[in-house]
């Protein structure tokens, strides 16, 4: 779930929205995605003055209220984390939907959300970013250029100097009036790129995901010092393990490396950054990363994928893991503006508005109207033919927002994350009435008003938690790029919310 903010953004002929484009540089926001940001990711610059209508409400009080009509709320950024999702509405209204037990949705309490619920604690912060992690939560104000984080705490992913929950926003001090670029969530750690290029990350480290060269956790951010001298582009997160652009193109890999997710040609892990080679001396504009894959996207639009790929994720028509980038050849023909990794399946936007998805299909996160994996890039539909603006991969859900001002999602839907008024999966895009220009476009938004001084905190207790990644509660194997079983040792196994 990683989600990418992008430095410039080029006036689209797909209804003047701006769009990143793969031929300039990056730079301002992107989320993600896990999800996975993780692990997600937003690709809209919200300083444009016409999405900038800062209103607030100004309602006080604790009980869940349905605001007044306003004008028509257009859906900036979007972003998804293992069962929630986060979006940010011009009027500088953030709303968050899905699960809520770890705190993750900040409305202050610990409740699922069906549909998207106003996150009045934000009102009038004028956040320009939002970006979900698994189960935690960040904002960024660059009107007090504060970071805010929330949700699960465990490791020190919400950078507060502890391992408790927040189930409010709060500030990150340590990052305090810092200019943000970029932020980008992992499961359990997280990563922000200053507008100067330096990059700040936090949060669990048992496998050098944060660069900092050692494999203890850290609760309160850290300067990469391996990139001195070098200014970022760009981070992304998966699971475990970290990628990043540099302002010269060039791609690097750090953390968890088994299923040769760090793109380096072998399966260690690396504790602080090392460079990826690149055939032909691509330069990279873009990348993201899934829960063990990292997709990333060259400056001629061309998409290259590598790491694990037991369920298709990668594209390229089989299974087997791949240790270095790997061109896409099915989407050769096409130019690449957008992509975002789920915990096994991945999207890819083309230049003309074309959503292609591919990878673990189980609960019909890649949108194609059946629940089979797919190993190749399968192109979805949406009504009128409407063009794909932006995505973002949970771990099993998937959202998008058209050129019409309409956000659709597919996928899992058990915690309400699809934000349809319900728990059901759908393996076909749904529109989110709630959020889009063909429904009540959020002009009654619920929301969630909570005492901001109750400093409500939770640390969960550990009966908890699941082994993952395997569905059964047993570590995973998968087939490697040499035909050899590559198997996560048991004292590797991640402990994750149930």
């Amino acid at each position: 779930m990683t989600f990418l903010h992008q430095t410039v953004l080029l006036p689209s002929p797909l209804l003047g929205l701006f769009l990143p484009s793969s031929l300039h540089r990056l730079s301002q926001f992107f989320s993600y995605s896990l999800p996975f940001v993780f692990f997600t990711h937003p690709l809209f610059q919200s300083k444009h003055t016409e999405w900038r209508e800062r209103k607030m409400m100004g309602v006080e009080g604790s009980t869940e209220f349905t605001s007044p009509p306003v004008h028509h709320h257009r859906v900036l950024l979007i972003s998804a984390g293992a069962s929630h999702s986060v979006a940010l509405l011009s009027g500088n209204v953030v709303c968050s939907w899905g699960r809520g037990e770890d705190g993750q949705l900040g409305h202050g309490d610990a409740e699922d959300r069906l549909s998207p619920t106003q996150l009045s604690r934000l009102d009038g912060h004028q956040i320009a970013s939002v970006t979900c992690g698994a189960d935690h939560t960040t904002a960024y104000s660059d009107l007090t250029s504060e970071v805010y984080s929330w949700g699960w705490g465990d490791f020190g992913r919400l950078g507060h100097g502890n391992s408790s929950d927040l189930f409010i926003p709060q500030p990150i001090k340590a990052l305090h009036s810092l200019k943000i670029r970029q932020i980008a969530c992992g499961d359990s750690h997280c990563l922000a790129v200053t507008m100067d290029g330096e990059v700040q990350s936090w949060g669990r480290n048992q496998n050098g995901q944060l660069g900092l060269g050692t494999m203890e956790d850290a609760l309160v951010p850290h300067k990469i010092q391996a990139f001195q001298g070098i200014p970022i582009k760009m981070v992304a997160a998966g699971a475990e393990h970290t990628a990043a652009i540099t302002e010269d193109g060039e791609l690097y890999g750090w953390g968890w490396g088994r299923y040769g997710n760090l793109g380096l040609g072998d399966r260690n892990d690396r504790l602080v950054p090392e460079k990826v080679s690149l055939a032909n001396e691509e330069k990279m504009v873009i990348v993201a990363c899934g829960w063990r894959h990292t997709i990333s996207v060259s400056s001629s639009g061309g998409l290259y994928s590598y790491g694990w790929s037991k369920y298709g994720q990668l594209g390229h028509g089989d299974f087997e893991d791949h240790l270095t980038p790997h061109k896409l050849e099915a989407l050769k023909e096409s130019s690449i503006t957008q992509i975002s990794g789920g915990w096994r399946h991945t999207m890819a936007v083309t230049s003309d508005g074309k959503l292609y998805g591919w990878g673990w299909n189980k609960f019909g996160q890649v949108g194609v109207g059946d629940n089979a994996d797919h190993c190749s890039p399968a192109q979805l539909k949406f009504p009128r033919d409407q063009k794909v603006v932006q995505i973002a991969c949970g771990w099993r859900h998937t959202l998008a927002v058209t050129d019409q001002q309409n956000v659709f999602s597919w996928g899992r839907g058990t915690n309400g994350q699809l934000g349809h008024g319900e728990s059901i999966d759908r393996n076909l895009p749904k529109l989110i009435e709630a959020l889009s220009a063909d429904g009540s476009g959020g002009q009654q938004l619920p929301s969630s008003l909570v005492d901001p001084s109750s400093g409500k905190t939770w640390v969960s207790p550990s009966d908890r938690y699941a082994v993952v990644p395997g569905e059964a509660g047993q570590a995973e194997s998968s087939m490697g790029g040499n035909g050899n079983e590559v198997s996560v040792p048991e004292n590797d196994v991640k402990r994750i919310r149930v």
